[in-house]
C-alpha cells in the first residue's frame, strides 16, 4: 500500500469497519475514531487484539484530538456522518450539524498537515433529478427546505463544495465518492436501511413493510466492492479533485427486492404497502429511480462491481442468521 498509517472517521460503522479490516489485511496500521452514536463496538470488536489496530471512542469535532491524529497518520478516510432517512427525518438539526462540523474539522486538519483526504458523499446529492442514469457532472435538483428529507443531501453537497474548494485554493489532494446504496454484512436496519430490514423481518416470518407503491427502483452495491474502490482512490492520481460514483447498475424495484428476500429465506412473510405519510409524515419526497453512471470509476479507478445482487442478499441473510444464533 502507498500509505501505511490509515485514519478512518466513523470507523465503527458499517462501511468503516469493513474498510479497517481491509487495510489491516494489507498490513497497514489503522486507527478508527467513532463516538458510537450510530456505529457499534461489535463491528470492530474482532479487530481489538490486532496490534496494528487502534480505536478512539470520541467525537470527530474534538479539535485537539483530531489535530494529533491527523498529524500522526498518512491519509484520512472521512466516513463519520449522520446516516439513514429515518434519522434525518427525526433529527434534522443533528443531521446538519454532524455532517458539516465533522467534515469542516477534518478537512482543516488535513489541509494543515497536507494529508490526502477521502470523503464519502452520497447519491442523495442528485436530489429529485429525473434521469435514466446519474453522472457526476449532472446538475442537481434538491427539494424545498420545508421538507427535512433534503437536509442530508444539501449538507453533503455543501461538504463537497468545501472539500473541492480546499483542492482549488491549496492543491490539497482530495477525493470524493458518491455512494449508491451500499449493503452487506454488519449493516443494521435501525436507521431505515431497506435490505437488512427486509432480511430481519423475513427470518422472523414477519410482515415486510414496503413504503410507497414499491415500484421505486434502486441499485445495491456490496460493501466489499465499495471498500475495494475506496482503497483504490489514493492510488489513482487522476481521481484527485474529482467526484466519482461508486455503486451497482443492477436495478430492482423495492417490492421485487422484498419478494426476492422472501424467496431466498424461505419465509412465510407477507408484503404490506405502507404510505410514506404514515412513516415520515405529510409531504415526504422519494425518488423513482437512481442508477449510477460508472464511467469515471472505470476510467479513473479501473473499478467495477463484482458481486451480484443475489450474492449480496445471500451474504446479508447469512450474517443475520449468525447474529440470531445464541
Amino acid at each position: 500500500m502507498k500509505y501505511q498509517k490509515i485514519l478512518i472517521t466513523g470507523g465503527a460503522g458499517f462501511i468503516g469497519s469493513h474498510l479497517a479490516e481491509f487495510f489491516l489485511k494489507k498490513k497497514c496500521q489503522v486507527t478508527i475514531v467513532d463516538n458510537l452514536s450510530t456505529g457499534q463496538w461489535a463491528n470492530i470488536q474482532h479487530l481489538e487484539n490486532n496490534e496494528s489496530f487502534s480505536a478512539v471512542i470520541s467525537c470527530v469535532t474534538d479539535e485537539k484530538l483530531m489535530d494529533d491524529l491527523v498529524r500522526e497518520h498518512d491519509i484520512v478516510y472521512h466516513l463519520a456522518s449522520a446516516v439513514g432517512v429515518k434519522l434525518i427525518m427525526e433529527k434534522p438539526i443533528d443531521t446538519i450539524n454532524t455532517i458539516f462540523q465533522t467534515t469542516d474539522t477534518m478537512i482543516k486538519k488535513c489541509s494543515r498537515y497536507r494529508k490526502p483526504f477521502i470523503f464519502t458523499s452520497t447519491s442523495e446529492v442528485y436530489g429529485k433529478l429525473d434521469k435514466e442514469m446519474f453522472s457526476e457532472d449532472s446538475d442537481v435538483l434538491l427539494g424545498c427546505a420545508e421538507k427535512h428529507r433534503w437536509a442530508y443531501a444539501a449538507t453533503k453537497a455543501v461538504d463537497e463544495f468545501l472539500i473541492l474548494g480546499y483542492h482549488s485554493q491549496t492543491n490539497l489532494p482530495v477525493y470524493i465518492t458518491r455512494l449508491f446504496n451500499t449493503v452487506g454484512p454488519r449493516q443494521t436496519g435501525q436507521y431505515g436501511m431497506v435490505l437488512p430490514n427486509f432480511v430481519e423481518r423475513a427470518l422472523r416470518n414477519e410482515t415486510i413493510q414496503v413504503f410507497g407503491n414499491g415500484e421505486q427502483t434502486r441499485c445495491f452495491c456490496s460493501v466489499y466492492d465499495v471498500v475495494r474502490a475506496l482503497a483504490q482512490f489514493p492510488l489513482s492520481p487522476e481521481a484527485i479533485g474529482k467526484v466519482v460514483n461508486i455503486g451497482s447498475q443492477q436495478e430492482i424495484s423495492i417490492k421485487n427486492l422484498a419478494l426476492k428476500v422472501i424467496e431466498k429465506t424461505g419465509s412465510s412473510s407477507q408484503i404490506e404497502l405502507v404510505p410514506y405519510s404514515k412513516v415520515y409524515g405529510a409531504g415526504f419526497d422519494d425518488i423513482l429511480k437512481r442508477v449510477p453512471d460508472l464511467t469515471r470509476a472505470q476510467n479513473l479507478l479501473q473499478w467495477s462491481p463484482e458481486y451480484s445482487l443475489d450474492a449480496i442478499i445471500e451474504q446479508v441473510i447469512e450474517d443475520k442468521k449468525i447474529a440470531k444464533t445464541p
